[in-house]
C-alpha cells in the first residue's frame, strides 16, 4: 500500500485542499502545526503492510534534521521506501551517504529560515511592527510605533499641504523651504501610501492589520489622498503642481489635443495675457487658442450648474446598498473578533489558534476597510452643494481652485462651433 504525510504549519500557510502525488494513495495523513498524525503513521507502518510513502519535501517528517533524520531510519527499517515529490528523493534508489548528507544539509539551511519566518509570523500574530527601522516619525516602542513628537510635526505639514494644494512636488518643496527636510518625489510618493502613517502595520507579505498604533492622518484624510493621488495619475506629466488650476484639465474635442498655458506680454508693461492653445494640433488652419480667464469662468459657472444634480444622481439606492453590505461586513467580522476572548476562556479554543484567528480577522477587516474607503464620501452632496455657489470660487486662489477643479473633474472639452465654443465639463463620478 502507498501512503502519503501532509505537514502544514499554520503559521506559514494554509492546508492544501488536494495534492497530486502522481499516483494512486490508499491513505493520507495530514498534521495542521502538531505531530499526531505522523506519530499514528509510523505506529500504523509496524501492523500494517505500508509499501511507499510519499511526502513533498523530507523536512515535513520534523522540526529538524536530527528527527528527519531518525524518522527515515525507522521508516527504512520497516520497509518502507520514502519518496519526496518536490525533491527528487527516492531512499530505494539514492544509495549513496553523500548525497544524503548533502541533502540534509539543505534541510538545515530551509528549516533555519523557516524558524526565521515562524519568528516573523508570531510577532504577525502580536500585530507587532515589521523588522526594519521605523518611518519618518515614528519610533518603536513596547511592541508598537509610537509618535516621535521631534519629526511627525513634519509629516503631518507635508500631508497637510499636499490634501490643501493636490501637488506632490509642491509638497516635496515646502518641506525642503520650510524645515531643510530634502526628500525625493519617489520618497514623497511612499509617504502618502504607507498605511504606517494612517494607524495600520504592513507586513511583507502584503497583508495588514488596522489600528495597531496611534497615526498621523485620519481615515478621511487618507480616503482623500487616496482620491487625489487617482486623479493626479490621470493628468500629463507635472500638470499636477502646475500653477495654474485648469492645467491638465482642458482638451479640445475637435483635434483631439490637449491644451497648454501660454502668457503673453507686452513690452515696458506689467500685465500679462494668458491663452490655451492645443499642444498637437493636427489641423490646417490650427485650432486657435482662447483667453484662459474665459475658459475659467466658463468653467466655474458650469460647475455651479451640474455638479451638485451629478453628485445627487450619484448617491444612488446601489452606492447606499454596497456600503451598508460593507459596512454590515466589518461589524460582523468585529462581532466575531470580540468573541475569541470568551472562546479561550471557555477551553473552546486555545490561545495560539486564537491569536491566529484574530489576526485572520483583523487582515480581513482591513481589506474591507480598504474597499469602503475607495466609494464616494458620505458628505460629498454637501461639499458639492457648497461649491455650487460662484462666490465660493471668486474667494480661492489659483492653487486653491485647482485643488477643487481635480476633486471632482475629470475632464474639460472645447467645443469649438464655427467662432463659438460651448465647454462641455466630465465630472470624475
Amino acid at each position: 500500500m502507498t501512503i502519503a504525510y501532509i505537514y502544514t504549519d499554520p503559521l506559514l500557510e494554509t492546508a492544501p485542499v488536494s495534492i497530486d502525488w502522481g499516483q494512486e494513495v490508499g491513505l493520507v495523513y495530514a498534521d495542521l502545526g502538531g505531530r499526531s498524525q505522523l506519530q499514528q503513521l509510523l505506529i500504523d507502518c509496524h501492523t500494517e503492510s505500508v509499501d511507499c510513502l510519499l511526502v513533498r519535501r523530507l523536512e515535513e517528517l520534523g522540526d529538524n534534521v536530527e528527527e528527519v533524520s531518525d524518522r527515515l531510519s525507522q521508516l527504512t527499517s520497516l520497509g518502507v521506501t520514502v519518496i519526496a515529490t518536490e525533491q527528487a528523493y527516492n531512499s530505494e534508489t539514492s544509495h549513496l551517504r553523500a548525497d544524503l548528507v548533502k541533502l540534509l544539509h539543505e534541510i538545515q539551511r530551509q528549516q533555519r529560515s523557516r524558524r526565521i519566518r515562524q519568528g516573523h509570523a508570531r510577532n504577525r500574530l502580536e500585530a507587532a511592527p515589521p523588522p526594519g527601522k521605523p518611518p519618518y516619525g515614528y519610533r518603536r516602542g513596547k511592541g508598537k510605533y509610537t509618535i516621535d513628537r521631534s519629526t511627525s510635526p513634519v509629516v503631518k505639514d507635508f500631508f497637510d499641504h499636499f490634501l490643501l494644494y493636490g501637488s506632490l512636488r509642491g509638497a516635496v518643496r515646502h518641506l525642503g523651504k520650510k524645515y531643510g527636510k530634502k526628500i525625493s518625489v519617489t520618497t514623497g510618493r511612499r509617504w502618502l501610501t504607507n498605511p504606517v502613517y494612517r494607524g495600520d502595520t504592513a507586513y511583507q507579505n502584503g497583508e495588514i492589520i488596522s489600528d495597531t498604533h496611534v497615526s498621523i492622518i485620519s481615515r478621511e484624510e487618507a480616503a482623500q489622498i487616496d482620491r487625489l493621488l487617482r486623479r493626479n495619475s490621470r493628468l500629463p506629466s507635472r500638470a499636477a503642481s502646475a500653477p495654474r488650476s485648469l492645467a491638465g484639465l482642458i482638451v479640445c474635442q475637435q483635434c483631439q489635443s490637449h491644451m497648454t498655458i501660454t502668457r503673453v506680454t507686452q513690452r515696458h508693461q506689467d500685465k500679462e495675457y494668458l491663452y490655451l492653445r492645443p499642444i498637437n494640433c493636427p489641423q490646417k488652419p490650427k485650432c486657435r487658442a482662447i483667453a484662459y480667464q474665459e475658459i475659467l469662468e466658463r468653467t466655474i459657472d458650469k460647475v455651479c450648474c451640474d455638479l451638485a444634480p451629478a453628485v445627487a444622481g450619484l448617491n444612488s439606492p446601489q452606492l447606499d446598498a454596497v456600503k451598508g453590505s460593507l459596512g454590515d461586513a466589518i461589524a460582523h467580522q468585529q462581532s466575531i473578533l470580540e468573541q475569541l476572548p470568551n472562546l479561550v476562556e471557555a477551553g473552546i479554543l486555545d490561545a495560539d489558534t486564537a491569536k491566529l484567528r484574530a489576526y485572520k480577522l483583523r487582515t480581513e477587516i482591513s481589506t474591507l476597510q480598504a474597499q469602503q474607503a475607495t466609494l464616494p464620501p458620505v458628505n460629498l452632496l454637501s461639499v458639492a452643494q457648497a461649491v455650487s455657489i460662484p462666490q465660493f470660487w471668486l474667494d480661492l486662489s489659483e492653487a486653491e481652485r485647482r485643488f477643487y477643479f481635480r476633486e471632482f473633474i475629470k475632464q474639460i472639452e472645447i467645443v469649438r462651433q464655427d467662432s463659438h465654443w460651448e465647454l462641455q465639463v466630465i465630472f470624475i463620478f
